[in-house]
């Protein structure tokens, strides 16, 4: 039977491969500016400073090109805000700057998107504030995790992210719109490596505990769901349009990654660590 690491051992046994995928992530990842994809001069001022405020009717945006760039919002804006939870374990050495690090790309997509949102005036400012406001209050409702269970999570929900981009750069709606969904895709896509090279090294570490870890974040998966006014839930919306369809998370999210960590292939699981991948079974191929 295998033993079971407690946190701060993993803290520590991980660390020289959180320094030198730390030192990777910033050597490969491309320097850009958020206001470089702004474009400024469409902007003016809003009623309170004497402009005018907003109405439908100056959106130019397809509603699912809003949508997306809504749940963009949502999610960026309160990803830093996870901070709360791994904050609590990645508190030393590389640990602690790759958590500055991620938070602050994360920081930076919410105010790319944002800026976009309201200089071109796509969405309803008000609406999305209070959206946004109940989102970073509210939503953060999952339980305490172990090390290995937050590291799977992001390496997940960095590439859902790389996915809905993706997708969103896809539907060509503008040339702005697509150079941001690229450049996200592109940051989202190197963050993903970043989690899923840990998950990797807790694997070959201690192998059942490891994907006793995936499996569970697996199975509680969920991306961020918004209720439109017209009382549609974003999820439908973005599924409708082929921007992200939670069905096809096992075919674009999991089996990837699963593939990368060789789970159905590994032979250096014990008795629980089979019982996890059993559970896994469905995902194979």
């Amino acid at each position: 039977m295998q033993n079971v690491l407690a946190d701060r051992e993993l803290l520590e046994s991980l660390a020289p491969e959180v320094e030198a995928n730390l030192a990777r992530h910033i050597d490969i990842a491309a320097e850009w500016q958020p206001h470089d994809y702004v474009p400024w001069d469409e902007g003016r001022n809003f009623v309170f400073l004497g402009g005018t405020d907003w109405e439908a009717a100056q959106s130019e945006l397809s509603e699912v090109a809003k949508t997306a760039l809504t749940v963009s919002v949502l999610i960026a804006d309160n990803l830093p805000s996870y901070h709360r939870e791994i904050g609590k374990y990645l508190r030393i050495g590389p640990w602690w700057r790759w958590v500055g690090r991620w938070t602050a790309e994360e920081n930076r997509h919410e105010i790319l998107i944002r800026n976009y949102l309201m200089v071109t005036r796509a969405v309803d400012p008000v609406a999305l504030e209070r959206l946004r406001m109940k989102h970073m209050t509210d939503n953060y409702t999952r339980p305490a995790m172990h090390l290995i269970d937050v590291l799977a999570e992001w390496a997940f929900e960095e590439r859902a992210a790389a996915v809905r981009h993706r997708n969103t750069e896809a539907l060509g709606e503008n040339p702005v719109v697509t150079a941001i969904s690229a450049r996200l895709a592109a940051d989202d896509e190197l963050q993903a490596v970043f989690y899923a090279n840990l998950v990797s090294a807790a694997l070959d570490l201690t192998p059942d505990q490891a994907v006793r870890a995936i499996a569970d974040r697996i199975a509680d998966f969920h991306v961020p769901v918004a209720v439109l006014a017209d009382g549609r839930t974003s999820d439908e919306v973005l599924a409708e349009a082929g921007i992200y369809d939670s069905a096809r998370e096992p075919e674009l999210v999991f089996k990837p990654l699963l593939e990368e960590w060789k789970i159905f292939t590994r032979t250096d699981f014990g008795d629980e660590g089979k019982k996890a991948v059993a559970e896994l079974e469905h995902l194979r191929g």
